[in-house]
């Protein structure tokens, strides 16, 4: 049994339709729960720097982020990462032997590092991953390409050293737009004369014109596109919330 922390206000949701499990909450914390706990946290920072003198003897190739407890005490998980497998059997003899509990030990990856350390982004909100996220999508260059961003590595990934969550936020809203839009190359013909689309501004709702008898360039954008609204179904940010990716939820 573990603690938990609220980080999204209740909400109905169709339990039948959740892609993913829904973990059972017992109950709200007690007073006597909050001080077993934190009695507890105590015991994990000792075990974490227990651990770290342990696994600098061994000469280990690991890299320890995170002890914690279980709220019955009986388990002391440690997560760290490492570039390949690790052979940590004797690391935890040595560790079960000096705290009289059982060990588990987890490798994680960077995202999770990132999620347990928490931080702050480029944006300046916290990281998405350690306040609502609750997996990770797969999130790839063309999410950028698809939202005009330059590809340079320092501005779309993110602490984690990987792609930015949150290049997945705005896909549905871009792809929404992007179908009511001609694409570059194609024929169109306007009131001044038919032409070659030669520019697309997805979230201008707009695009450019080159007239075939004149040369000249023509900007048009869509109708009513200032009074339009794009809805976020949750699907790529969890339904945070936060308006963050510019819909309304």
């Amino acid at each position: 049994m573990e603690i938990a922390t609220v980080v999204l206000p209740p909400e109905e949701r169709d339990v039948d339709a959740e892609q993913t499990s829904i973990k059972p909450i017992i109950r709200q914390a007690t007073v006597e729960d909050l001080e077993q706990a934190e009695g507890y946290r105590t015991l994990a920072q000792e075990a974490f720097t227990l651990c770290r003198q342990r696994i600098a003897e061994m000469h280990m190739p690991m890299k320890l982020i995170e002890a914690e407890y279980t709220l019955d005490g009986r388990k002391a998980i440690f997560y760290f990462t490492a570039e390949g497998r690790v052979d940590f059997r004797q690391l935890v003899r040595s560790l079960a032997s000096s705290l009289q509990t059982r060990i588990e030990m987890r490798q994680i990856g960077v995202r999770d590092e990132a999620k347990k350390l928490g931080g702050y982004g480029t944006c300046g909100r916290p990281l998405c991953c350690s306040t609502f996220l609750t997996e990770f999508a797969p999130i790839s260059v063309r999410m950028a390409k698809e939202q005009g961003l330059a590809l340079n590595p320092s501005r779309i990934s993110g602490v984690c050293g990987r792609l930015k969550c949150c290049l997945a936020y705005e896909i549905p809203v871009y792809k929404a737009i992007r179908d009511t839009l001609p694409r570059v190359g194609e024929r169109y013909d306007t009131e001044e004369g038919p032409g070659r689309v030669t520019e697309v501004t997805v979230m201008g709702e707009a695009f450019e014109v080159e007239l075939d008898e004149t040369g000249e360039r023509i900007f048009i954008r869509l109708p009513d596109a200032d009074e339009r609204t794009y809805y976020c179904d949750g699907s790529k940010c969890g339904g945070c919330g936060t308006g963050g990716c510019g819909a309304t939820a």
